[in-house]
């Protein structure tokens, strides 16, 4: 992570995720560490370990890390259009046959199904950016920062 280099228009993230005393990691520093800085090393640190190892469990879990990482950044664009819609399916439907094959026992949640619907969404409703709820996230996370008695009605001046 500290000698990854990344250019200025991406957000920085903490450059030692995992260890004690970085703070909360927020949700577009996660997006950024998931779709750029995890799949990358994955490539990176598995590449070196031999080609023979990409073509067995490794290659499949970096195929499906990466339909993942496909489908989330079709779903975050700016823009979308029909054949970003089924790009979206396709990469996520990957992702779902890929974990059922490297974990046949995986218990899927809810949201792998909701998943497997944002297709449609972005057909009807545009760009997730003009629907999501990332700024009411950060609007609650404002207000719970708010001091308070506790008291419906009263309000504690600090």
């Amino acid at each position: 992570m500290e000698k990854f280099v990344t250019p200025a228009w991406i957000s920085s993230v903490p450059k030692k995720v995992g260890a004690s005393g970085i703070g909360k990691i927020k949700a577009d520093q996660w997006r950024i560490l998931g779709t750029l800085h995890f799949p990358v090393a994955l490539a990176v640190v598995w590449s070196s370990a031999g080609t023979s190892e990409l073509h067995g469990q490794k290659g499949k879990l970096l195929d499906t890390t990466f339909s993942l990482v496909s489908a989330i950044l079709i779903a975050c664009s700016h823009s979308t259009s029909p054949a970003h819609a089924k790009a979206y399916l396709r990469y996520m439907q990957n992702y779902i046959d890929g974990i059922k094959e490297l974990d046949p026992g995986f218990k899927f949640l809810p949201n792998h199904h909701m998943a497997l619907h944002l297709h449609e969404y972005l057909e009807q409703y545009g760009p997730v950016h003009s629907w999501w709820a990332f700024p009411f996230e950060r609007l609650i996370g404002i207000m719970q920062r708010i001091p308070s008695n506790g008291k419906p009605g009263e309000y504690l001046c600090p």
